[in-house]
């Protein structure tokens, strides 16, 4: 143990220490939801009021008092009735499923004394009738693991919710809710996995969500035979629509189906909802567009006039896309997923109002859950309404015109109450306001971080030109001066064809680092074992370290812009080596693993998974993040509780939803057993080659609060 102490590049970091002097304004937007939006001002409004002056010196003539002109009001517009319905839409909620059961601790109620699905649906059933909602939409992705009965049971209990206020619904079955997942690749993929394939009596959404359940909702209008798509049929001022909701991988029987039902309801607009459609690039708001909703489109929507609208979940993020079918009408597409958000979706879900009389659609991101939480829970990543471009939006249709071909009868009913998105808003942040974020300061200089006791290591991958090969051998120094790391030989213990350029310095580093550089690991590929990375020596003290009386892990983390899963999927951040499976007692998959992953996964989520520091049988324990956004500088940290031996992931600051607890300490092979960073390992030869960049690592013997981290400055 020991306290971080200058390692002999302080030189190096005083001319480097040009740090930023504001804060990245990406940095509370942790995943594509739209998280970064400016905060709503919630209950007050801005007053002005004039300057007195006590001048005796004034010339003017005094007035009398009390009859000095005032300032007067601007005229507020009135709130105007109109013609106007609300949809509630439910994006995936597999993980509030999963994490509501005693297999993953309660995590849900033991935190908050509330579980997201039920505030949802509760908060749908208790204001259906004061905000005009006649229908629910859920996207799939009812559950998590669809061979874990107890999910079933949270999902069952949430949407019986809406049974028992006599709310209608559709629901359909998402990837997770299938036994075989397997994606659409072309026209050869309709012959397998699909409804058709499937052996319809061991499918567990169909025992819980079954056609007999369907049908006692009062808007149910048929299932296809598989059981696995439905058709509803609701009423909203004085207006029929449909909601056809077809399952996972649907097939062409059941596309023949959905085919017929339109045609037998020639004169309905028609709301398709499907769990994989739409897309989102790269950036997180542009929409991109998949083999499977292609496929969709030419054996559905484009030729039938009546789907005026697609909803769907399964990618992570929202976007919009409006496309013109063979009538040379608008049909717009719209997909929205917040299960890689804070929390798992933090409740979110959304509200799309027809405004018959405005000629509109607007949308409304919200959550019921949040102003529900205990307040010393809340954090900056619980917003209760998003903002984002794409998650507050409306969408302009005249609705007379764009039904015309079908339904020439369409029209709005009498006004009979103001906006509907508007009371909902201020049903939301009724004595609700989003927590205000603490003010977080970049880094005086390259000393300006809390250097705790119980340091075992910290490297600080900085010190030469920016983009200048790191030389084969050069010395990471440890702060402790304990364990130094080295740039490992190039093409060893099964490598091939790195070469010196594939890790460079670079002055890049997160605006919270108080180290002025990293380490850029470039031109990695999984599949030719190209890779470079940083080991400590055989005789470093940090390699027989288990940590039994917990611990902090940290580090500054960039994935390169360039990442795609077929090159980088599982790359290690940084591991320990040896194979868990020789650990005594292991019992659990992958034994070719090393006892400790700090990875990111095929999603791009941080994946932390060791071996216990435990006698007797024992396997991994994983904790994982949401979808990290590439291109951007994350701190992460995975705290260990001495005492609970719970173990917390947080990336920038937020804890994630995938925990784990019963986990004590770090398993280690043995003493020569070195620590890596920038690669994994397999079966004992290197593998899963990091692809992006590096700052800082530190690891300390003990649970580290906020205020110690290297986010924080020295006190």
């Amino acid at each position: 143990m020991a306290n971080d102490k200058h390692d002999g590049k302080l030189e190096v970091a005083n001319k480097l220490a040009a740090l930023p002097t504001e804060a990245d304004p990406r940095r509370r937007s942790l995943l594509k939801a739209g998280f970064g939006a400016t905060f709503l001002p919630v209950g007050g409004s801005l007053l002005l009021s004039a300057c007195s002056s006590d001048d005796d010196d004034d010339t003017a003539s005094p007035e009398t008092p009390g009859t000095q002109p005032q300032p007067q009001p601007e005229p507020q517009p009135q709130p105007v009735n109109i013609s106007s319905f609300a949809v509630a839409v439910l994006p995936d909620t597999q993980f509030y499923s999963r994490y509501a059961t005693d297999d993953e601790n309660q995590q849900f109620m033991r935190k908050y004394g509330s579980e997201p699905f039920k505030a949802q649906t509760q908060w749908v059933a208790d204001h259906s009738k004061t905000l005009g909602i006649p229908f629910l939409i859920h996207l799939g992705d009812v559950v998590d693991q669809q061979g874990k009965p107890d999910q079933w049971k949270v999902a069952d209990a949430a949407m019986a919710i809406l049974e028992d206020a006599k709310v209608p619904y559709s629901i359909l079955a998402g990837n997770h809710d299938v036994i075989l997942d397997r994606d659409y690749v072309d026209a050869s993929s309709q012959g397998s996995a699909t409804d058709a394939q499937r052996n319809l009596a061991n499918e567990p959404y169909l025992k819980t969500f079954s056609a007999d359940r369907a049908k006692n909702q009062a808007t149910f209008g048929g299932r296809d035979p598989s059981g696995f798509h439905e058709y509803h049929v609701f009423e909203a001022e004085g207006q029929k629509f449909m909601v056809l909701s077809l399952s996972w991988r649907i097939s062409d029987d059941a596309l023949t189906w959905a085919n017929q039902v339109i045609r037998t309801n020639p004169t309905l607009p028609v709301i398709l909802v499907n769990h994989q459609l739409l897309n989102i690039d790269k950036d997180g708001v542009t929409p991109l567009e998949v083999p499977y909703g292609l496929m969709l489109w030419d054996k559905l929507i484009r030729d039938n006039d009546q789907i005026f609208m697609t909803l769907n979940g399964h990618y992570h993020g929202a976007a919009h896309l409006t496309k013109t079918n063979a009538f040379g009408n608008p049909v717009e597409e719209m997909v929205v997923d917040y299960q890689m958000a804070y929390q798992g979706g933090n409740g979110l879900m959304r509200l799309y109002e027809f405004d018959l009389s405005n000629n509109e659609i607007r949308v409304l991101s919200f959550s019921p859950w949040v102003p529900q939480k205990p307040k010393n829970t809340l954090n900056t990543f619980d917003q209760a309404i998003l903002t984002g471009a794409n998650e507050q939006f409306t969408i302009k249709m005249d609705f007379a015109k764009r039904f015309g071909g079908f339904n020439k009868e369409f029209k709005a009913a009498t006004p009979s109450h103001t906006a509907l998105i508007d009371q909902a808003r201020a049903l939301i942040l009724a004595n609700y306001t989003d927590p205000v974020a603490a003010e977080q300061k970049p880094a005086a200089d390259a000393e300006d971080y809390p250097q705790v006791s119980g340091t075992l290591a910290h490297w600080r991958f900085f010190g030469g030109a920016n983009g200048q090969a790191v030389p084969v051998g050069e010395v990471i120094a440890d702060r402790t001066g304990l364990n130094p790391m080295r740039r490992a030989a190039l093409n060893i213990d099964g490598v091939a064809g790195a070469q010196l350029g594939d890790v460079v310095w670079s002055d890049d580093h997160h605006y919270l680092s108080a180290a002025p550089g990293s380490v850029r690991f470039l031109n990695t590929d999984k599949n030719t074992a190209r890779m470079s990375y940083f080991t400590t020596d055989a005789a470093a003290i940090i390699n027989g370290q288990t940590a039994p009386n917990g611990y902090t892990v940290e580090a500054f983390i960039k994935i390169d812009r360039d990442w795609v899963a077929s090159k980088h999927a599982w790359m290690n951040i940084m591991t320990r080596d040896g194979k868990r499976g020789d650990l005594a007692g292991f019992s659990g998959g992958d034994p070719e693993s090393p006892p400790l992953l700090f990875a990111v996964s095929s999603l791009r989520e941080i994946q932390w998974e060791v071996v216990p520091d435990d006698t007797g049988t024992r396997g991994p324990k994983a904790n994982w993040s949401g979808e990290i956004i590439p291109d951007k500088w994350m701190h992460v940290a995975v705290v260990n509780d001495d005492t609970t031996h719970e173990t917390i992931l947080y990336v920038e600051g937020a804890p994630v939803l995938r925990n784990t607890s019963g986990a004590r300490g770090l398993a280690t092979l043995a003493a020569n057993m070195p620590w890596i960073v920038g690669a994994g390992s397999w079966d004992g030869a290197r593998a899963d080659g990091f692809f992006g960049s590096v700052g800082e690592v530190r690891i300390v013997d003990h649970a580290l609060q906020p205020i110690d981290w290297l986010t924080a400055r020295r006190r």
